[in-house]
């Protein structure tokens, strides 16, 4: 196993008390139907919660982000470039404002653009009457 999964997978176990906080509101689909996963490897980091779907990241961000501003520059960059929206939030914030936090993410989920291609019969209807449309 490389180590970055085995890195993800230690921090699924010790979640933070802010992380397990977020994750309560998070899991089993409860918002508005999206599945979120937690310590998620992406490339060579490991993000504290994505969205898949939507390609929705939020990052916890505590006291020791406010010294890592290159490295956490670097990371959005790189997420950025694969397609990734990266939402983040200090831990007071979650704390004391769990409702304004997934106020803020529930925003962010229904302005990202849904993912998932149709279901193939639909594509194939949608190329038949367009091609319908060009005989006549």
């Amino acid at each position: 196993m490389n180590p970055t999964c085995s890195r993800a997978r230690q921090l699924r176990r010790n979640l933070t008390d802010v992380e397990r906080l977020l994750w309560r509101r998070l899991r089993f689909w409860q918002v508005d139907g999206y599945k979120f996963r937690r310590q998620q490897p992406l490339g060579n980091y490991i993000v504290d919660f994505v969205c898949l779907q939507k390609r929705l990241i939020i990052e916890l961000d505590g006291g020791q982000h406010a010294q890592e501003v290159n490295h956490d520059a670097e990371r959005d960059a790189w997420l950025h470039a694969q397609g990734f929206t990266v939402l983040r939030f200090w831990n007071n914030d979650v704390l004391k404002n769990i409702d304004g936090v997934m106020e803020m993410i529930v925003k962010s989920l229904q302005s990202t653009p849904y993912l998932n291609p149709s279901p193939q019969g639909g594509r194939t209807k949608m190329r038949s009457k367009k091609f319908r449309l060009h005989i006549r």
